[in-house]
């Protein structure tokens, strides 16, 4: 997809996903209100968020806590929901959970307590979603499924976290369908965690898809979808 022509391009390109969310929810028989779409800002400026929020979108994510805040301290004229979707660093987890409303990358018990700690420091409770990696693939961070139970079950017990539910992110699809096993999978490991007994409110959400499979997470239960491109254009892998 190429990139929108400076920030004019931004504000269709919105559009355009909004509407391929709603068809998207009216295939699986699901209300476009239970989708909350998070526009993906890493390696754009804060003049194309501020593109974006004047569009209407609020939710954006970032992969690095830095290159967040720094967006964070140069639109502080914008009431804008901030979430931490990339690999965290238990170094970094005091400043995240100090600077971001939800954090989706808790992936090991080290960091879900350094950002407990963090967060009671800071008096702030921020939403945290646990990573699962379900694919084994070297390359991408996530709990393993043997040990996701007893990583959520500590996390529902956290003092200064709010546990929501589940994150992941699959292997790199040929096309759109690769996605559907891994994003179904992750929503019957959802279902078997409230089955067992946790509270449904803190499974609530499923944050998986991206602008090349979003349509395809939706229709398997998605309540978070992770867009990039598909909104800002393409951008340099980092």
């Amino acid at each position: 997809m190429a990139p929108p022509e400076g920030v004019a391009g931004i504000a269709e390109h919105l559009e355009a996903v909004r509407r391929r969310i709603i068809a998207a929810a009216q295939r699986a028989g699901r209300s476009p209100s239970d989708i909350t779409l998070i526009a993906v800002s890493k390696t754009v400026g804060p003049d194309r968020v501020r593109a974006a929020a004047a569009a209407g979108q609020l939710s954006f994510g970032e992969n690095r806590v830095q290159e967040g805040l720094s967006k964070v301290e140069a639109l502080p004229d914008l009431a804008l929901e901030w979430h931490l979707i990339g690999h965290l660093q238990s170094n970094k987890a005091k400043r995240a959970a100090g600077s971001f409303a939800w954090i989706q990358s808790v992936d090991s018990i080290e960091l879900l307590q350094r950002l407990d700690r963090g967060a009671a420091e800071a008096g702030r409770r921020p939403c945290i979603l646990i990573q699962v990696d379900l694919a084994h693939e070297t390359t991408k961070h996530g709990a393993e499924e043997t040990a996701a139970t007893s990583l959520v079950a500590a996390a529902a017990q956290a003092a200064s976290l709010d546990l929501r539910g589940l994150m992941i992110v699959p292997p790199n699809p040929n096309n759109a369908e690769d996605s559907r096993p891994w994003f179904r999978r992750l929503r019957e490991l959802r279902d078997r965690l409230v089955a067992s007994g946790l509270p449904a409110a803190s499974m609530a959400e499923l944050s998986m898809g991206m602008s090349h499979d979003f349509e395809v997470a939706i229709e398997e239960g998605a309540t978070m979808i992770r867009v990039g491109s598909a909104i800002f254009g393409d951008r340099p892998a980092v």
